[in-house]
């Protein structure tokens, strides 16, 4: 079992793991999971769906690290993450 996966168990309620979930480190660049597929890719935009809706990145100089298996690792100074549908 992984840490998310630990932590969501922790946690009252339903919350559906096929949405993209992130973490987001200040100044460095974020962690996606449940990534399906890339969207849109610009230095100051991505966009990366999930099964179930989609996730806009936006800040400055964004690049993408890893890639591999629905894990998807954007670095740059993220200023903004908002889900769509």
């Amino acid at each position: 079992m992984n840490l998310f996966q630990a932590i969501l168990g922790a946690i009252p309620g339903e919350i559906s793991s096929d949405r993209v979930q992130y973490t987001v480190l200040d100044g460095r660049g974020g962690y996606f999971q449940n990534v399906r597929r890339l969207l849109e890719f610009t230095p100051e935009r991505v966009v990366l769906a999930g099964k179930k809706g989609s996730l806009s990145v936006e800040g400055k100089e964004l690049s993408l690290g890893k890639c591999f298996r629905g894990d998807v690792v954007v670095r740059g100074d993220i200023s903004k993450v908002e889900r769509g549908e």
